[in-house]
């Protein structure tokens, strides 16, 4: 599983956001984020149900998933994403908002400290693996093409001394989840 530190630099800390992580030991206080990490216990006490079996399903509401997604970001103590929100919409559709705060680290004179990302984009699977497919991304006002986003990625990861990753990777979906699907203010989790 990446770290919440590797996470933040691509799209690792949203793919972890997703139910079938290991949960983390300290319980949230927020009810919300409570329920997905029940959601997390039962899809990996359950596993995949095998091929040729029928899925089963999960709903998380948005309101659970940003909940979920502040717990994570705040019980890893992260250190540059402070804070990731997603709007889940119909056909797989997402909007969101990234806050990146460098401002404690050595960052070339290009960027900024503290930087708002904000993006619209369609989520894929296929197969195992999920990626998303940017349409629109913005650093702060500033319409952005995912070439600017990989190179703040990169230059970020450098100094973090971890291995650069793009935002248009696939990445595996988490144990046993099979299909993840979005519908207006809900995540569909197939397993």
């Amino acid at each position: 599983m990446p770290s919440a530190g590797k996470a933040v630099i691509g799209l690792s800390l949203f793919l972890s956001s997703f139910p079938g992580l290991t949960p983390l030991r300290a319980q949230p206080a927020n009810v919300d984020a409570q329920r997905v990490l029940r959601i997390i216990e039962k899809i990996e006490k359950e596993g995949s149900p095998g091929p040729g079996a029928a899925s089963r399903k999960e709903v998380v509401s948005e309101t659970e998933l940003n909940a979920y997604m502040a717990y994570r970001i705040a019980s890893e103590k992260e250190e540059i994403m402070k804070e990731l929100r997603l709007k889940l919409l119909p056909r797989n559709r997402i909007e969101g908002k990234i806050f990146i705060d460098l401002s404690r680290r050595r960052v070339p004179g290009f960027l900024k400290p503290q930087m708002n990302v904000y993006f619209s984009g369609v989520i894929e699977t296929e197969g195992p693996k999920v990626r998303v497919r940017f349409e629109s991304l913005f650093l702060e006002e500033q319409r952005i093409q995912t070439a600017l986003l990989d190179l703040i990625i990169y230059t970020v990861s450098r100094f973090e001394k971890m291995e650069p990753v793009s935002i248009e990777d696939w990445y595996d979906l988490p144990y046993g989840i099979r299909k993840l699907e979005t519908r207006t203010g809900e995540l569909v989790v197939s397993y």
